[in-house]
């Protein structure tokens, strides 16, 4: 088959759905299928080799010219073909770096821009993804995530090819946009989806989720759970001396880095294990230095600052070499996690987890038949899971061997691929025709 997926970069920190998009069109194209993945706004910053054919990809709607145009009203009577040199990937990355410019709160009118498409002043850009569709026209287009379901009828309207639309985790951003423009897009969000052809999510309670968040009349979602390229993690015994517990997810707030750090704070300090040590690792954006710059302040007050260490944007291989140090793993994070890369990898290292019984967790810990569930958003108790696990070697090890399984049999990216297909070949085949995907297990 014939595909594109169009995925919204960050330019410069990893990103869960950047990741997924990657992983998946590799796969797909391993497989012998012509797919393309194409970034939108900023370049997409992996730590896996990109996809076949991505460095020669062109950059849409890129992050500068829609601020510009958007913003000054002379800037969209500039040519499109003349401001194109402000797309250039090392250029948006450089801005990337030092802005926040994938944070919600200051994007909403943006955001709501994007998904009014026809009212804004991106009329040239939307020309410049249709020609490039045209010119090699696809069975299915991809849209990574359903922030860009404003494209979704225009698309339609000129190209005539059906469209799938994925669940990311989306409904942490629009919650962090101000009025009114928070309730402005959550509106008209739920006026675009059903355009799509198909919607995806990658957990069942994401999907159960923004079902209720965008209210009636919303078509159901059809539940792909995400998968890993295993190769990457080669499974390693649980070391138990001395204990290391880790945590790989973006270092801020909603992560639950805070809940970690007063965890590891009441496991040595309140409840005495002598040795446990802590790894944080992660990417760091200019937003998350404050919190991080305080954490470390309060370890340097509970005396801990040389059993902590701190790893900011790691590369694949130094995440797979830090995964296989670990004797635990948890991400307690605070917001509603749609799935959580981090934990499938973790399992994919036989890295025993220790997760909130809050999210998507408990659903992936179920099918993995491993893992410890604890009450979100109380370190004491995340702390006391540790303390109990770190005395049983034993337990520790049977972890570890039921993790990797789980990871081989639920979460490999062929797996994902397979199910996605069968999904793209039964939307491809019954035309786009806006189909109604009746939400199941897999």
């Amino acid at each position: 088959m014939k595909l594109v997926f169009l995925t919204p970069g960050t330019g410069g920190w990893y990103c869960g759905a950047c990741m997924r998009d990657n992983a998946l069109v590799t796969s797909l194209q391993a497989a012998g299928h012509d797919v393309s993945l194409l970034p939108m706004y900023l370049p997409l910053h992996l730590d896996e080799p990109a996809a076949g054919g991505m460095d020669e990809a062109p950059m849409f709607f890129g992050g500068i010219n829609v601020f510009l145009r958007q913003k000054l009203g002379w800037f969209r009577h500039v040519p499109v073909r003349w401001s194109r040199w402000l797309d250039r990937p090392w250029l948006l990355r450089r801005i990337a770096r030092s802005s926040q410019l994938t944070e919600p709160g200051s994007h909403g009118a943006m955001t709501l821009a994007m998904l009014r498409l026809e009212e804004t002043r991106l009329s040239g850009e939307l020309d410049q993804l249709v020609t490039w569709l045209a010119a090699g026209k696809p069975d299915l287009l991809c849209l990574s995530t359903v922030l860009q379901a404003g494209l979704i009828r225009s698309l339609k309207e000129r190209l005539g090819i059906p469209i799938l639309c994925s669940f990311q985790g989306e409904d942490s951003f629009l919650d962090g946009l101000p009025e009114p423009y928070r309730t402005d897009c959550w509106r008209e969000l739920a006026a675009r989806v059903g355009e799509a052809d198909a919607l995806v999510a990658p957990s069942h309670f994401y999907a159960e989720l923004m079902n209720r968040r965008l209210g009636p009349g919303i078509p159901e979602i059809h539940v792909i759970p995400n998968g890993i390229r295993l190769g990457g993690f080669p499974p390693c015994p649980p070391p138990v001396d001395p204990p290391m517990i880790g945590f790989f997810a973006r270092l801020c707030k909603q992560k639950g880095l805070e809940l970690m750090v007063d965890a590891f704070i009441h496991l040595r300090c309140q409840l005495g294990h002598p040795s446990a040590r802590l790894h944080l690792a992660g990417a760091v954006t200019v937003a998350d230095h404050s919190l991080i710059a305080a954490l470390r302040q309060r370890l340097a007050a509970a005396g801990l600052t040389d059993d902590v260490h701190w790893q900011a944007n790691p590369n694949h291989e130094e995440k797979a070499v830090m995964l296989s140090s670990l004797s635990l793993f948890s991400v307690p994070a605070i917001y509603p996690e749609a799935c959580g890369l981090y934990l499938l990898e973790a399992l994919a290292a036989g890295v025993p987890v220790v997760q909130p019984e809050a999210s998507a967790f408990p659903e992936i810990l179920a099918a993995a038949d491993t893992g410890c569930l604890v009450e979100p958003n109380n370190p004491a108790a995340l702390a006391t899971a540790w303390h109990d696990l770190l005395r049983q070697p034993d337990e520790l090890r049977s972890m570890a061997a039921r993790s990797r399984a789980a990871a081989e049999r639920h979460f490999s990216v062929e797996l994902m691929r397979d199910r996605f297909l069968a999904l793209v070949e039964r939307v491809a085949g019954e035309g786009g025709q806006n189909v109604r995907l009746t939400q199941r297990s897999e």
